[in-house]
C-alpha cells in the first residue's frame, strides 16, 4: 500500500501555528496496489451476543469483494432484526481513502502532459470527502446498541470519492459540473483515463460495489446514509449543523420522476418522499428540542443518481415482481419476461442490453437484428406488467405507498466542522476528528431512532 506523508501546513502564520499539533489529512489518501476491497463493513464492538455478525456474504465469491481467497469476510447479508425493531442498515458512501494503483498512476503519467499538480490533485480529494461521516457512523452504532437495538455495524465504501463517486449514475463529470449535475467518474479523473480505464473503473469497481449493496440492501427496512456537508454554502450563509434529505431533485423541479433515468412505468407519487414521513418528523422534533438545527432537504435534494433514489425505485419494481410472479408464476421463467424484469430494476443504467429494450419500447427504436421476435413479446409482457399494477385503481400502489413494511432510505447531512477540526473556514484543511462531538450527536440521534422504533413504526 502506498499513500501520501503527513505534511507541515504551509497557509498564514495563524493557520499554521494551529496545525503545528495536528496532522495533514489531506494527505490521507490510500494508494492500494493488487486487490482492492471495495466495500468494508465496520463492526461495533457494543454488538451484543445475540447480534452476531454473518461472516459471508452467499451470492458473491471472496475474490469478487477484493479479499483473499479463505479470508474471513465481515460484509453482513442481512443485519438482523431485534423483536419489533426493523431492519436497519447505516452506510457511508464519502468517506472512503483508497485509490486503486492503476488509476493513481495515470494521474501521474498526465502530469507530464496536463496543468494538474499532485498539490491541487490534495485539495480535490481534501474537499470531496465526507470528513467525520465514518466516525459519525460508528458512534451511531455503538449509541444504538446501548440502547437495546442490536446494530452490528456500518458499511463504508473505500473507493475515494475524488475518483469515483457510487452516489451517481456511471458516466463522466465534467469540469466545472454542479454539485447535482455529476456521474460517477468524478473529475479530474474523467479527464485524465483513457476509454479503457473508465471501462475498467466502472467495470470492476462500481458494479462490484452494486453487487454488494443489492444483496445487503434488499433485506433492509431502513437505510440511512451519513455525509457531511461544508460550514458554508456558495453565498458564504452558514448551513444548519444537520439536514435531513429524503426528496429526489427530479420530482421536486418536475413533480415527477425524470424518464430518460427510471421507466415511466414507476408511480410518480412514490417519489414525494424515500423515507417514512414520522420518521423524518420524529428526528426534526427530538434533535431541535435538544437544541440541534435542523434542515430539510437543504442546500439539495438527493441526485436522482443517488443510492437513496436508485434503491427506491428498486424496491417498488421488486415489490410488484413478487406480486406479478405470485398471481402469474407460469411466467417466472418466460425469456421475454425475464427480459422486462431485468429492465425495470436495472435502476444503475449499467445494462446495454436493457437500454436497447428501453428505448424500443418508449422511444420506438428498431429491435436489434434477430430479436425481433423477443421484443415484440417482451412489449406485451410489458403491457401485462403494466395493466397488474393499475388494477383495482391503482391498489398496489396505494398499498405500497402506505404500509409500514416499505423500505425507507433517507440522507443525512452533518456539518464537517462540528465532527472534524479543521485549520480553515473553508473546511479545506482537515488536522483532526472531533470524537466527543461525534459520540455527543450519536447519542441524541440515537435517542430520537429508538422513540421512532418504539412509538412510531406501527
Amino acid at each position: 500500500m502506498r499513500g501520501g506523508e503527513f505534511s507541515g501546513h504551509t497557509g498564514t502564520p495563524d493557520e499554521t501555528k494551529k496545525a503545528t499539533m495536528m496532522q495533514d489529512w489531506r494527505k490521507s489518501y490510500e494508494i492500494v496496489d493488487g486487490d482492492v476491497k471495495t466495500v468494508h463493513f465496520v463492526p461495533s464492538p457494543l454488538a451484543p451476543h445475540d447480534a452476531p455478525l454473518p461472516t459471508e456474504v452467499p451470492s458473491l465469491p471472496l475474490k469478487a469483494l477484493g479479499i483473499p481467497q479463505g479470508a474471513p469476510s465481515a460484509l453482513p447479508s442481512t443485519f438482523p432484526a431485534h423483536d419489533h425493531y426493523p431492519k436497519l442498515m447505516i452506510d457511508t458512501i464519502h468517506d472512503g481513502a483508497v485509490i486503486p494503483s492503476i488509476f493513481w498512476d495515470a494521474l501521474l503519467e498526465a502530469q507530464k502532459r496536463e496543468d494538474i499538480s499532485l498539490e491541487k490533485f490534495e485539495e480535490v480529494y481534501a474537499s470531496e470527502r465526507d470528513w467525520g461521516a465514518d466516525l459519525f457512523s460508528s458512534s451511531l452504532v455503538q449509541a444504538l446498541n446501548r440502547r437495546g437495538h442490536p446494530c452490528p455495524g456500518h458499511v463504508r465504501i473505500n473507493i475515494a470519492r475524488v475518483l469515483m463517486d457510487f452516489g451517481r449514475f456511471p458516466g463522466n463529470t465534467p469540469s466545472g459540473a454542479e454539485h447535482l449535475e455529476r456521474f460517477a467518474i468524478n473529475y479530474p479523473f474523467s479527464k485524465l483515463l483513457d476509454y479503457d480505464l473508465k471501462k475498467q473503473l466502472l467495470e470492476t469497481y462500481y458494479d462490484n460495489i452494486s453487487d454488494i449493496y443489492e444483496d445487503i440492501i434488499s433485506n433492509q427496512l431502513l437505510k440511512i446514509a451519513i455525509h457531511t456537508y461544508d460550514r458554508f454554502g456558495t453565498n458564504n450563509t452558514e448551513r444548519p449543523l444537520m439536514s435531513i434529505i429524503t426528496r429526489p431533485l427530479g420530482y421536486q423541479i418536475r413533480s415527477k420522476m425524470p424518464q430518460d433515468f427510471f421507466d415511466p412505468m414507476y408511480p410518480h407519487i412514490l417519489a414525494e418522499y424515500t423515507a417514512d414521513r414520522k420518521l423524518t418528523y420524529r428526528l426534526s422534533l427530538h434533535l431541535e428540542k435538544a437544541g440541534i438545527p435542523i434542515a430539510h432537504n437543504y442546500p439539495y435534494y438527493l441526485p436522482d443518481g443517488s443510492i437513496e433514489v436508485r434503491s427506491q425505485v428498486w424496491f417498488f419494481f421488486h415489490f410488484l415482481q413478487q406480486n406479478f410472479l405470485a398471481k402469474h408464476p407460469q411466467t417466472r421463467h418466460v425469456p421475454a419476461y425475464k427480459l422486462v424484469w431485468k429492465m425495470l430494476l436495472d435502476t444503475n443504467l449499467r445494462s446495454a442490453e436493457s437500454e436497447n429494450l428501453r428505448s424500443y419500447l418508449h422511444m420506438f427504436r428498431r429491435a436489434p437484428e434477430n430479436q425481433e421476435e423477443l421484443y415484440d413479446k417482451a412489449r406485451d409482457a410489458y403491457r401485462e406488467i403494466e395493466a397488474f399494477l393499475h388494477q383495482d385503481e391503482d391498489y398496489l400502489v396505494k398499498e405500497y405507498r402506505n404500509t409500514r413494511h416499505r423500505p425507507s432510505s433517507l440522507g443525512i447531512e452533518v456539518r464537517k466542522d462540528y465532527l472534524w477540526e479543521f485549520a480553515d473556514k473553508e473546511c479545506r484543511y482537515p488536522v483532526a476528528p472531533r470524537e466527543d462531538n461525534a459520540q455527543k450527536l450519536a447519542e441524541i440521534f440515537a435517542d430520537a431512532l429508538m422513540i421512532y422504533f418504539d412509538q412510531d413504526h406501527d
